[in-house]
């Protein structure tokens, strides 16, 4: 399948759950959950989607878990709202890219704060 197909398939398995997520889903171990990416197989037959949890480790876990379990009304959903010829099995992943970027901004700050504390030193 072309790369362009495949992302235009991600990005409407990615629009359907998040609807579905954020509405339709009553299990309330599922906290606030953003669906970040999907990325599917060639063969369309897995998705493996990115998900990032808003709270701690724990609500992570559970909302993780919730997801889990919900799989299966979830891919009715996309098989009812997208026209595939295979509904792919879901597979619900943590999504760290936010976790890495507000650490990355937090190395950063420190590291001007020390090129600042260095360039006071130097002057005095």
């Amino acid at each position: 399948m072309s790369g362009s197909r495949m992302r235009r398939v991600d990005e409407a398995v990615r629009a359907v759950l998040s609807d579905v997520i954020t509405q339709e889903l009553k299990d309330p171990r599922v906290g606030f959950v953003t669906v970040t990416a999907v990325k599917t197989s060639p063969d369309l037959r897995h998705a493996r989607v990115y998900v990032s949890v808003l709270g701690d480790e724990a609500v992570r876990a559970d909302s993780l878990a919730g997801l889990g379990s919900a799989h299966g009304f979830l891919q009715r959903r996309i098989a009812s709202e997208l026209r595939l010829k295979h509904t792919p099995a879901l597979e619900f992943a943590y999504d760290d890219t936010v976790d890495r970027g507000i650490r990355l901004s937090a190395l950063l700050d420190d590291r001007d704060e020390r090129d600042e504390s260095d360039g006071d030193e130097e002057r005095a």
